[in-house]
């Protein structure tokens, strides 16, 4: 399957939320509009740490998206990439577009500088975890979320 990754577009909006609606569906995740909105605003404002790139077939629609951002490493005095989101269409499922788009921010990572891309995922995430665990190491933390 041929496509190309590269940086979202203004264009790309209507495919761009199509996507994501898709990725908070899969998590069962309630996302409005206003929602997307916001991300869509924080991925294209040059002043905003998130960033996004799409997978995209030669003739315009999207296949797949990332968001990912830089964070600080004290303990290794490092800045790192977490990959915040990625999300493939799943009629192209196991056609390389997320292992394609890993990479790009593998390479945008070394590109920065980053000392590591890290991400996290749902246990019950086997399709995903099958390329992840070809892909990067997983390892040994263990995540938590404090409400605020």
């Amino acid at each position: 399957m041929a496509f190309v990754i590269r940086d979202v577009s203004e264009a790309d909006r209507p495919e761009w939320a199509r996507l994501y609606q898709g990725y908070a569906e899969f998590y069962q995740v309630t996302q409005t509009a206003e929602m997307r909105e916001t991300v869509w605003g924080w991925i294209n404002d040059p002043g905003h740490e998130t960033h996004c790139l799409v997978a995209a077939a030669p003739d315009g629609p999207l296949l797949g998206l990332t968001h990912f951002r830089p964070f600080a490493r004290p303990l290794s005095a490092t800045v790192g990439g977490f990959l915040d989101d990625l999300f493939v269409d799943p009629a192209v499922r196991g056609s390389g577009v997320a292992d394609a788009l890993i990479e790009a921010v593998r390479s945008e990572g070394q590109r920065r500088g980053w000392s590591v891309i890290r991400w996290i995922t749902a246990e019950d995430n086997a399709r995903a975890r099958g390329v992840y665990d070809r892909m990067a190491v997983q390892t040994k933390w263990v995540t938590y979320d404090l409400k605020v």
